[in-house]
């Protein structure tokens, strides 16, 4: 059986996700994602009433019109996961093909929030939730689609395998080893273990933190963390304001326990923050308390912000959105003086994510505590742990998956030569067994 693979996009950057796998006539497509950064550098761009073609020119999502050299049907379209750079195409680009898109329930609402969102067209593709350690048949020719449970910065992720008679095409992105999380389950590295016994064609790998010695810590130690600096707090009678990444739905359970093991009462705020983890909560992914606010309209906010002045600031921890400095955002807001809420010398800001290593994020990020810090803020930063794997994880994949062929993905190309140089040091070859590429490319792994 024929196998291809069509590197659509995130093989130059981190973001817009796009790759299609074909085997025989059978074609998978996993990921239809956005780069956001080339959406903010543009003042006031809505995408939603956006042309595909317009984003694809302004390289926000992906090109795919490589899709018209691979022969076969599309037969599914499998985001791994509700992050923005993974599905955030989907309502631009799924109308093009006849296929299903296939999700865990989580995602799948995520994506459905996201077509109902949409302004310009019409996405009809049907909705299928699939479990995490479910198969199911894709097309007459013996191959079938596999979700593998992983631990990511965002609840019920997965690697998708698609198991071809040639082997299994396991696409590895965006996860971490967490045996030990906040919540969900913990990554199914058995199941990683018996792919690799049975044999596996070619691994898709995230190359994120290729370069970062050591493991990535579970999410366990990230709340560690943020318990020890939110109790730190406990005796300020002023202002503290926390942020963080509004779909890491483990991380604001964290803080929404710890700001009432404080004495203070917590309140989500922004769009983003009363999507996910509304989300989240009606899905019963996680229970909040019955009268945690949650709000995202700019009334409601500004109506929140109004009464926690009133009240005392010293009752309350606003869970905001602007972790990255969004200019939009509400901790954004708060540091121009643009919401009721006063910050003075002294208040708290905790900021429990990292800044995303791009250079439009670096610099709103910057701007964004440079505001703060002008009112007098004091600034918490990086209580957090990464969502993927650092250096040691990843040999670990290799050794235990031991992929015939490599792919590395999500990242630059200057970001592929730590993981180039990982993947040497294992045996690969690159042009051989370990293929480096662009966007738009298509690789033949079976003639």
């Amino acid at each position: 059986m024929e196998i291809e693979i069509a590197t659509i996009g995130g093989y130059e950057e981190v973001g817009r996700q796009m790759t299609a796998v074909r085997a025989g006539d059978d074609v998978v497509i996993f990921d239809m994602g956005l780069n956001l950064s080339k959406v903010l550098i543009h003042d006031n761009v809505e995408t939603e009433r956006m042309h595909s073609l317009d984003l694809i020119d302004m390289g926000a999502i992906p090109d795919d019109r490589v899709m018209s050299e691979i022969e076969g049907d599309v037969k599914a379209i499998v985001p791994t996961h509700g992050h923005l750079d993974h599905i955030g195409a989907i309502s631009k680009l799924a109308h093009r093909y006849d296929a299903p898109i296939m999700a865990t329930p989580f995602t799948i609402e995520l994506v459905k929030q996201q077509i109902q969102g949409e302004e310009k067209f019409g996405v009809e593709n049907d909705l299928v939730k699939m479990d995490a350690g479910a198969s199911t048949r894709i097309g007459d020719d013996g191959v079938e689609l596999e979700f593998v449970n992983v631990t990511h910065s965002i609840i019920d992720a997965i690697n998708p395998v698609l198991h071809t008679p040639e082997g299994a095409v396991v696409y590895g992105l965006d996860k971490r080893m967490d045996h030990d999380p906040v919540v969900g389950d913990p990554i199914d590295m058995e199941r990683f273990g018996e792919l690799g016994d049975e044999g596996v064609l070619c691994y898709i790998e995230d190359c994120t933190n290729a370069g970062k010695k050591g493991r990535t810590p579970s999410e366990s130690v990230a709340r560690k963390h943020l318990k020890d600096v939110m109790y730190s707090m406990e005796d300020y009678d002023g202002g503290i304001v926390a942020t963080t990444f509004s779909s890491h739905i483990a991380r604001v359970k964290s803080l929404v326990e710890f700001a009432d093991d404080i004495g203070r009462q917590p309140v989500l705020l922004g769009r983003s923050m009363e999507k996910y983890s509304g989300t989240a909560e009606r899905l019963d992914f996680v229970e909040f308390p019955e009268d945690l606010g949650m709000y995202g309209h700019r009334k409601s906010v500004d109506r929140t912000f109004k009464r926690i002045m009133s009240e005392g600031k010293e009752n309350f921890l606003p869970i905001v959105t602007g972790h990255q400095g969004e200019p939009r955002a509400m901790l954004t807001r708060m540091g121009r003086g643009d919401t009721p809420y006063e910050l003075e010398e002294g208040d708290k800001v905790i900021f429990s994510a990292r800044v995303i290593p791009e250079p439009t994020n670096e610099g709103q990020r910057y701007q964004s505590e440079t505001l703060l810090k002008m009112q007098g803020a004091r600034i918490y930063d990086e209580v957090h742990v990464s969502g993927h794997l650092n250096r040691e994880g990843h040999y670990e994949m290799l050794n235990t998956l031991e992929p015939e062929h490599i792919i590395p993905a999500h990242q630059s190309m200057g970001g592929f030569a730590p993981y180039v140089e990982l993947a040497e040091s294992e045996g690969y070859e690159l042009g051989e067994d370990l293929h480096v590429t662009r966007n738009g490319n298509v690789i033949t792994l079976v003639e």
